[in-house]
């Protein structure tokens, strides 16, 4: 009888799906861990080889660890004065983090605990915001209120810098295509844009509404820029080879403020509205071009939700809230 029984409950999403339409879940399990270092804004997380699960402290100045078997937390201290924004980890287990008040990247080795120092040509930009690997495990980042875009080779240390020509851009969230194409949101105005990887030269791309402000982005397979719109309470995909838009409302609306976002294997974007209280875990199913699932953040209410990772051999989402909380959302 199990197979009969699995079958039947698969039947509604068959049957949505061949009617051209995305199947709604029903809400997904987040469970919260409590930071023990009470608010330092616990941020930015990503999870490594080992299944650890690696965050800055922006506002505490260190970044630290969460064994997600034990519950176990671990700190480590950085230079004073860094107060990193965002961290990654390589494949060998260093973890990178940005120095968003000191103008430069550190890479802290576990096995000494020392941090090796990756100062900004002439101190500037100072503010590192978001890193992101290429397929060479070299590191592209951004920097909001220096205006401008990074590359770090890191095997040589050099350090490559792009100004974006429009003022105040505001350069925020950034991703790598599957081309090695570094793509980028600028906050301050209605663009996206790409950086040429051996030229640094910086394509812009008009959003359609001028009121439009993207804080983070993401590219599917077929090259397509996905963004939420955080002024406007949208979630819009730009085609770069036409120019052409095209824009969903989000499930809260204008007042939604779309921040945090992330990408799964299935193809759904999963977005934070972090505009309501408690925010909300959305998906999107970009096949089906429809809202599948929509999830109270309701331990915490997560205050804010900055940025959003999805680690694949676990089918997870890891996220840091405002609320001083690691999340954890298993996504089906």
């Amino acid at each position: 009888m199990r197979p009969l029984f699995l079958a039947l409950l698969a039947l509604p999403t068959i049957l949505a799906e061949a009617a051209g339409q995305a199947a709604t879940q029903a809400p997904i399990a987040i469970t919260e861990g409590t930071v023990p270092w009470e608010k330092t804004r616990p941020r930015d997380p990503y999870v490594d080889a080992q299944g650890k699960v690696w965050f800055v402290g922006q506002s505490g100045n260190y970044i630290a660890n969460l064994d997600p078997v034990s519950g176990k937390f671990a700190r480590f201290e950085i230079e004073e004065g860094t107060h990193p924004h965002n961290l990654i980890v390589d494949k060998a287990g260093k973890v990178w983090f940005a120095g968003n008040r000191n103008a430069r990247i550190g890479a802290h080795d576990r096995a000494t605990g020392k941090s090796t120092i990756y100062p900004m040509p002439d101190g500037s930009p100072r503010d590192p915001h978001t890193l992101i690997f290429d397929s060479k495990s070299d590191i592209w980042f951004t920097a909001q209120n220096g205006n401008a875009v990074g590359h770090l080779d890191t095997k040589t240390g050099k350090v490559r810098i792009a100004n974006v020509a429009t003022k105040d851009a505001r350069p925020y969230g950034i991703v790598v295509d599957k081309k090695d194409r570094p793509w980028f949101v600028e906050f301050g105005t209605n663009k996206v844009a790409s950086i040429d990887p051996a030229t640094l030269a910086i394509t812009e791309y008009a959003l359609a509404n001028e009121r439009t402000r993207a804080r983070r982005l993401e590219v599917t397979a077929d090259g397509m820029i996905w963004y939420g719109d955080y002024t406007r309470g949208m979630l819009g995909r730009l085609n770069p080879a036409t120019g052409a838009v095209k824009e969903w409302p989000m499930p809260s609306g204008a007042a939604s403020l779309p921040y945090a976002m992330a990408l799964d294997d299935r193809n759904r974007m999963w977005l934070v509205e972090s505009g309501v209280q408690p925010n909300r875990l959305v998906a999107f199913d970009t096949k089906f071009e429809a809202w599948t699932s929509v999830t109270p953040i309701a331990e915490s209410g997560a205050r804010t939700v900055r940025h959003m990772v999805f680690h694949a051999p676990t089918r997870t989402l890891w996220f840091g809230t405002d609320a001083n909380t690691i999340a954890r959302a298993r996504v089906p």
